[in-house]
């Protein structure tokens, strides 16, 4: 299997268009090619392509910032001598400035698969911009560790930010290439758009489900995506962002898990149990406890759950990670009718809105779990229709 990069460095009829031009590339920590080089570095070595700048978006080129609104710097690479200008700093959308030091933007990001991962958004603002000044986008694709599988509420009208770049369910199961056809589609945009496709790239083949488990290298996208199995829970996991619980930020497996020191997390899943089993299927839950050493509940005993997706167990088709969270928010208000659930401070650089709801796009999710009349029918719903109507508005844009 090719990803995009590996692609373009080995073939010259592909990298002829580019020859003459000022390139620039959008890249993270995780842009290697299969040998682990990064992107930066591997297209510097190529004669015929001319780097002349470069951006990072959240966390940073270097991928050394933790966590939400802290924001990276521009710099000069120290290597390459060019610029590289963040899009998670003084500003997320590329400046005029910046947009004239390049006439094609290679995007090489490894995404995540759920809409909530800014990459896409950042994704989104280039696009918009390369289409307002005329610049060429060229994304090399990478695969999609979640799969093709469509889980959560479509974004409203109006609920759009830096975490909803569009009316998008929370796991759309695009790769990032066909994000940005569906983008051009549905915003209209008039852009030279072209996408370094994969080769061999078979994203409902298991064992890895849209990754190329035991083939590739996984290196973080972001300081806490550590591995497969924290990708395939994230569209779930995220929503802990929006809530007192810990997501695990603090410890060796963020995102996978989640807890508090005031509640029981074997009572947590006997609870969920009860409720929805069907909305477990496909991976194991175990009560844990665990001490973040930093963020929330630091240096404090937690109880808790982590989702397990790595064994035998995993079934990809069933596992519904966004369910399966919302199924731990509501065992808990209903274990704990009073619990304070939800986090009511800024979440990213909106301040006017609830987290959660702004992660969800909307209030849905949070108003059934405090509705204590609210059941597990009642989310499916108000959420399968979303997921029905987005297979059907994504099957044009889909290259594999």
């Amino acid at each position: 299997m090719k990803f995009g990069l590996d692609r373009l460095l080995a073939d010259p009829q592909l990298r002829r268009e580019l020859s003459g031009r000022r390139v620039a590339l959008l890249a993270h920590p995780a842009s290697v090619t299969a040998d682990l080089t990064h992107s930066l570095d591997a297209l510097a070595a190529c004669p015929e392509i001319k780097l002349t700048a470069a951006f990072g978006p959240q966390h940073g080129m270097r991928g050394d910032k933790q966590d939400n609104m802290m924001e990276s710097p521009d710099f000069t690479d120290p290597v390459h001598g060019i610029p590289v200008f963040s899009l998670y700093g003084e500003v997320r959308r590329p400046t005029g400035q910046a947009m004239g030091t390049f006439d094609v933007i290679l995007i090489d990001m490894q995404d995540l698969g759920c809409r909530i991962y800014t990459f896409i958004t950042t994704l989104l603002y280039v696009m918009e911009a390369a289409a307002e000044h005329g610049k060429s986008v060229w994304v090399l694709d990478r695969p999609n560790p979640a799969g093709r599988p469509v889980e959560g509420l479509t974004l409203l009208p109006g609920w759009e930010s830096f975490v909803g770049a569009g009316p998008v369910p929370m796991r759309h199961g695009l790769t990032l290439g066909e994000l940005g056809h569906w983008f051009i589609d549905h915003y209209k945009l008039d852009l030279d758009y072209r996408v370094i496709a994969m080769e061999g790239y078979e994203p409902d083949a298991a064992p890895g489900h849209g990754w190329p488990l035991g083939e590739r290298t996984w290196v973080n996208p972001s300081p806490n995506a550590p591995n497969l199995w924290m990708a395939r829970a994230y569209a779930g996991t995220v929503m802990l962002e929006g809530t007192t619980l810990s997501e695990g930020r603090g410890t060796t497996r963020p995102l996978e898990l989640f807890g508090a020191p005031d509640i029981d997390g074997r009572a947590v899943i006997a609870e969920m149990r009860s409720l929805a089993p069907h909305w477990l299927r496909g991976c194991s839950l175990r009560d844990i406890a665990f001490e973040p050493t930093f963020h929330k509940h630091v240096h404090r005993l937690c109880s808790g759950i982590q989702i397990h997706t790595e064994g035998p167990e995993y079934d990809h088709a069933a596992f519904q990670p966004w369910r399966l969270q919302a199924l731990g928010f509501k065992a808990i208000r209903r274990l704990y009718a009073d619990y304070d659930l939800w986090r009511d401070f800024p979440y990213e650089y909106v301040l006017d809105r609830l987290a959660i709801d702004v992660i969800n796009g909307g209030p849905g999710l949070r108003e059934w779990v405090d509705d204590r009349a609210a059941t597990p029918a009642d989310l499916d719903a108000l959420t399968t229709p979303d997921e029905a109507a987005w297979l059907e508005a994504r099957r044009p844009h889909l290259l594999y």
